[in-house]
């Protein structure tokens, strides 16, 4: 089976977050970068598991610059077997999803898969502009996933239960909590890692439809009030006056 890993990088959650340009541009200077987790926890592990049980290769792509090779390395240490990165500004989720579809349809994967969505953007939008580009079916969210043959199972939380879904491959799937478990690179995979092949591609032409007008960061939270539990009068007061939530 040939899986293709969608990956890309996010700040780790310590990172002091600023802006510059006007508030236009996210400042990376002094950011740590990780692997997105949920690319990596849920659909990278997951895409490993499946090539161990039933063999297959797995391939990481990312849309980024030079500075991107260190995640794309950890990607590597972890089991994927080659990485392909495309030299572009990430912009949008549009754009990134365009170019992975380019891509992708010169080339055979069963499967396509992708975490849930970023934990800087939480957009969730570039798996389903993937299938949209390829043709291919979509399953979002997906919490397990098995193959056997070309047909896959899939499982999705919903409202009350478990739904499950079948279809045949290729398919591109968003990969949620449940899918995989966390793996952490061993020494073996790190030296791995260095000598897997990493293949750098020119961005093909794409229409950019979207443009960031600013960014700001939010309000800094309000010191917390303690009310005496016997003064009920004074906790309705201020739920009524400051919290405005009665």
């Amino acid at each position: 089976m040939n899986i293709l890993v969608c990956i890309s990088k996010s700040p780790d959650t310590t990172s002091k977050i600023a802006f510059t340009e006007g508030n236009t541009k996210f400042d990376e200077n002094g950011v740590q970068f990780i692997v997105n987790p949920y690319d990596e926890w849920y659909a990278l592990v997951r895409a490993l598991e499946l090539k161990e049980t039933i063999g297959g290769n797995v391939t990481i792509i990312t849309v980024g610059n030079a500075g991107d090779e260190a995640i794309i390395r950890k990607a590597l240490a972890i089991g994927a077997d080659s990485a392909v990165r495309i030299d572009a500004e990430p912009t949008d989720a549009y754009f990134v999803a365009a170019q992975i579809a380019a891509y992708a349809k010169k080339n055979a994967f069963d499967l396509v898969l992708t975490g849930k969505e970023t934990i800087n953007y939480n957009g969730s939008q570039v798996g389903g502009m993937i299938a949209e580009h390829l043709e291919l079916p979509y399953v979002s969210l997906a919490s397990k996933l098995d193959v056997a043959g070309n047909v896959v199972t899939l499982e999705q939380e919903i409202v009350g239960g478990l739904q499950v879904v079948e279809v045949n491959t290729p398919v591109v799937v968003s990969c949620a909590k449940g899918m995989a478990e966390q793996r952490i690179p061993n020494m073996r995979g790190i030296m791995a890692a260095r000598t897997k092949p990493l293949e750098v591609i020119a961005p093909e032409s794409v229409d950019l439809f979207t443009q960031y007008e600013g960014y700001q960061l939010p309000d800094a939270k309000k010191a917390c009030t303690l009310i005496d539990p016997s003064n009920m009068d004074s906790l309705v007061e201020l739920l009524h006056n400051e919290a405005k939530v009665i």
